[in-house]
């Protein structure tokens, strides 16, 4: 790799992770390209990114982007996001169906040091777009609470009538 490359990564993942709710740093050894594809299918799917790196490009680029180091040994792979939620929920589910092969070492949650229980509590909750929808059933439950009322005593006077 030339060092323009080189720049290049640094220059896009410093922009990246500016822009990062959460980066997750897992290790990925002994799985398979396939494994990793669908790891990735996944991460596009919920609006993450997923990539190995080099420990030594990665650090520079968090360096670059002000936020705070984690530890990175041996083989990493990188899972961030502009969502933290989706990020977690990534890592997660990766872990949990490649056990043993990805296995989720660190991250940074709003460029601050998490650890795996905070990573793992993340993943539980539910997603923006969910969110967004228990909001509006709860906005919608006095309107239709009123019409089903409504519908119940037309009926029950028809019925009398």
């Amino acid at each position: 790799m030339t060092r323009e490359n080189k720049e290049l990564i640094v220059n896009d993942l410093t922009q990246e992770f500016k822009g990062a709710g959460a980066i997750i740093v897992c290790d990925y050894k002994g799985m398979k390209v396939q494994d990793l594809e669908s790891v990735r299918n996944f991460a596009r799917e919920s609006g993450a990114k997923v990539r190995v790196v080099k420990n030594t490009l990665s650090k520079i680029a968090m360096k670059n982007a002000e936020i705070e180091e984690v530890e990175i040994l041996n083989n990493n792979i990188l899972v961030w996001g502009e969502d933290q939620i989706s990020a977690c929920k990534v890592a997660d589910k990766a872990a949990n169906d490649y056990e043993n092969k990805f296995i989720i070492k660190s991250g940074l949650i709003e460029g601050k040091v998490a650890d795996l229980s905070t990573i793992n509590a993340m993943a539980k909750l539910p997603s923006r777009d969910e969110l967004i929808g228990m909001l509006l059933s709860v906005w919608t439950a006095p309107a239709r609470n009123m019409v089903t009322g409504l519908d119940n005593l037309k009926v029950k006077l028809e019925e009398s009538a």
